[in-house]
């Protein structure tokens, strides 16, 4: 009966020992789940279990696309996850940045039949992160666009990745994203881009102030910071809306340190051009992958679609483009934009008709 009361203690003892590690275990991942991390960007979904059928088809190498997702453009962002998920068998991971006021209509978005498979990861930005960084008129406080900056944080979205890449929410895919994804990068470049004097973009000639193909159209050159840097004027300068990062060297030259550094230097001596027509997010990546960048395929970011309303490319190469960009003032959601049609291939109908309303009253604006 001793023996027996001994065990019946060492058993309740062994027991409790358990219980006390498992609180602690669920202790500990309440905590990493609930820490935001030390930008605020704060993880609010997490990837959806794959069905077993898709799991075989695909292949298992994880390939992470990081896309931001604006309420007024979210229907932009899902045509252009579609079109990337579509046309891959590749295991790609989406990393959806928005602002926490778009979650939900996010999340019921993607609940839709043509989206239910696909793999994804919703971030919350936290626009504090910009603070002292960048300029904001007060007369025009409407149309800053935090999310713009999102590509500045990519380590912090995706920190265990070796290689990503980033797409704007204006394009659409045509081909696997796996040869993109494949673009060889040279020893010690973070980056690869499109330069703004390939092929395909110099076919075209960009309406507005400044010469948007050389640094100059970017970056005031009388200002004696700009000069000091040694940069000249006509170099061709390149589009960040699609490009391919090497993580492991932005994280060890400390890429998004160094971009900060010069937001916050254009909050203080206005670096930027006056004559600007483009986005305010590219001059500091122009200054910090000066000839330090490597190239992707031109075909990989056929731009200036959204230039104008006509249409400045042959169907045919449209057709064999890789990917089209619309970048500039006619998005392809608007019905004035050129090849709308084949956005609209892409486009999955929001099911709280909040896009498909902003939709129409962008296609009332084009045809005044």
């Amino acid at each position: 009966s001793v023996n027996i009361s001994i065990l019946i203690v060492a058993v309740v003892i062994f027991l409790l020992v358990i219980h006390h590690n498992f609180l602690s275990l669920s202790d500990f991942l309440r905590r990493e789940l609930s820490d935001p991390s030390p930008l605020g960007l704060q993880p609010i979904d997490f990837i959806p279990a794959a069905p077993q059928r898709l799991a075989d088809e695909r292949n298992d190498k994880e390939i992470p696309v990081v896309i931001a997702a604006s309420d007024e453009r979210l229907g932009g962002a899902i045509a252009a996850m579609n079109s990337i998920y579509q046309n891959t068998r590749a295991n790609v991971v989406f990393h959806i940045v928005t602002l926490n006021d778009t979650v939900d209509h996010l999340r019921m978005w993607l609940r839709s039949p043509p989206l239910k498979n696909m793999r994804y990861r919703i971030l919350d930005f936290d626009p504090r992160v910009l603070e002292g960084k960048v300029q904001v008129d007060p007369q025009k406080a409407d149309t800053f666009k935090p999310l713009t900056f999102a590509r500045f944080y990519l380590p912090s979205f995706v920190p265990h990745a070796e290689k990503v890449i980033y797409v704007d929410d204006d394009v659409i895919v045509q081909d696997d994203i796996v040869e993109l994804y494949n673009t060889p990068l040279k020893p010690g470049h973070a980056a690869a881009f499109s330069d703004d004097c390939d092929s395909t973009s110099s076919k075209v000639a960009v309406r507005g102030a400044g010469n948007q193909y050389n640094y100059i159209g970017f970056l005031d050159y009388k200002k004696e910071t700009i000069r000091k840097l040694a940069m000249k004027a006509n170099t061709c300068s390149f589009n960040p809306g699609v490009f391919v990062a090497n993580l492991t060297e932005w994280k060890l030259q400390n890429i998004t340190k160094q971009l900060e550094k010069w937001m916050a230097l254009n909050v203080v001596e206005e670096l930027y051009s006056k004559t600007l027509a483009g986005s305010i997010t590219t001059p500091p990546l122009l200054i910090v992958f000066y000839k330090q960048h490597s190239s992707i395929d031109p075909m990989w970011n056929v731009r200036h679609l959204g230039s104008s309303a006509g249409k400045r490319y042959s169907p045919q190469f449209v057709e064999a483009a890789k990917l089209l960009h619309w970048n500039g003032h006619f998005k392809p959601w608007g019905r004035t934009a050129s090849y709308a049609e084949v956005w609209e291939k892409w486009y999955v109908p929001d099911p709280a008709g909040k896009f498909n309303l902003i939709r129409r009253h962008s296609e009332a604006y084009e045809a005044k």
